[in-house]
């Protein structure tokens, strides 16, 4: 019973993470069975089970406050769909712990160009680029791949590709990101099903992670809709440094207590980053008033 409650409180934040940043279900939820010792395909089978719930909730919300950009939307969700069904096929045969690594250097060094960007070239009049769909139907690929193999990925894959291109709000990046994250969700629940059978599915982890998401989620889409973009941009930006940051140093073979300590200096860092992202916020809207 102790253990349900901590995965409902665990499902709970990880949703009001993703609804607010458009990334972290997947990947705060997936580390916590990994590390029970469940297997990194049945982990991500139970996780995509229980997001068929909460990803809806999730989009509906963002949906009714205005977070979602129709058009990025539609572009995205098919192509992300075959690649997480491939993605659900592929790790029930292969670990997908062995490319961690790369895809979190890059999002690492992503992440770190979208604090830049947002703290020192925000631009207030963004909002009317749009990206080429040849840009767009790759990355969605790509992204639901790795959502399927890794657990989690739909978010931390495309939300910082679709910040770092400017003229973007950053809540309907993570709008949309979440609106299309359910069709894709379907598509790698169905791949495992298909690949492992409904046996190997623990239905207390899915009916726990989604009751627990559910609650969480119109909370996250509330959050995002307040939250100045200059300041969402660097949060985000942040986030995605801290997440990926303990994996790149994990597979370079660091000690436990050098990992510990680089993730303390990068949290007391992202800590001051968003202080300073606050304080611009606040100075700017002073000068507005003047």
């Amino acid at each position: 019973m102790q253990k349900l409650i901590l995965f409902g409180i665990a499902g709970f934040i990880a949703q009001l993470v993703d609804g607010a940043i458009g990334m972290g279900y997947g990947l705060t939820s997936s580390s916590i069975l990994l590390a029970m010792g469940i297997t990194p395909a049945i982990a991500s089978a139970s996780i995509h089970m229980a997001e068929t719930a909460t990803t809806a909730a999730s989009g509906l919300s963002h949906l009714r406050l205005g977070n979602v950009d129709k058009r990025l939307v539609r572009t995205m969700l098919i192509p992300g769909a075959l690649g997480a069904f491939a993605g659900a096929c592929f790790l029930s045969n292969i670990p997908g712990d062995m490319i961690k690594p790369y895809i979190s250097t890059v999002l690492l060094l992503l992440g770190l160009y979208i604090v830049a960007r947002y703290l020192f070239g925000f631009e207030a009049g963004a909002g009317s680029a749009r990206i080429a769909r040849w840009k767009l139907i790759p990355l969605s690929v790509v992204a639901g791949f790795f959502d399927s193999v890794g657990g989690g990925g739909w978010g931390p894959i495309s939300t910082p590709v679709l910040l770092a291109h400017r003229g973007i709000e950053a809540r309907k990046v993570i709008g949309s990101v979440d609106s299309s994250e359910f069709f894709v969700t379907v598509a790698g629940t169905l791949g495992f099903l298909l690949a492992l059978g409904v046996d190997n599915i623990n239905w207390q982890w899915v009916a726990i992670f989604a009751i627990s998401g559910l609650l969480a989620a119109p909370l996250a889409a509330w959050l995002v809709r307040l939250m100045p973009a200059q300041l969402l941009g660097v949060f985000v930006g942040g986030a995605i440094v801290v997440i990926n940051a303990r994996t790149v140093l994990g597979a370079v073979e660091l000690p436990a207590d050098m990992i510990t300590g680089t993730q303390l200096v990068l949290l007391a860092i992202w800590a001051g980053v968003v202080l300073h992202a606050v304080h611009q916020h606040q100075s700017r809207r002073a000068r507005q008033a003047e």
